[in-house]
């Protein structure tokens, strides 16, 4: 029989923070001029949560640290695009840090996995 692991707190955040931006998307999807910019916020803040899910079955620790690695970029990319939302007007400055939160706190979590990973095998890049 099959057990299913238990999520990780990266892998439960990281879905909350991607589901967050799918509702945040939803509501910003109404300005069609700027669907180019939401559509790339779509695209990289949901992928920080399945490169996330992937590195659960990661073939070897240098697999997992390059999953994560692809995370990390996409969560930069994701806190870039807040940012300019913010700076455009088109979120509020509460809403900016709410969710800008929540990203830096999935980067944090990311780079400290890596580092981790790295070290206990002997990683180095």
């Amino acid at each position: 029989m099959y057990l299913k692991p238990k999520p990780s707190i990266l892998q439960e955040k990281s879905k909350a923070f991607s589901a967050r931006i799918i509702k945040m998307v939803k509501y910003l999807y109404k300005d069609k001029p700027l669907n180019p910019i939401h559509t790339q916020l779509l695209k990289s803040g949901t992928s920080v949560y399945a490169n996330v899910k992937e590195a659960e079955f990661a073939q070897s620790p240098a697999d997992f640290v390059h999953k994560l690695s692809i995370a990390l970029k996409e969560a930069k990319e994701t806190d870039g695009w807040i940012d300019l939302l913010l700076e455009s007007e088109c979120i509020t400055a509460a809403a900016h840090e709410s969710i800008k939160k929540d990203c830096l706190e999935i980067v944090s979590m990311l780079v400290a996995s890596i580092n981790t990973t790295r070290k206990n095998h002997g990683l180095y890049t």
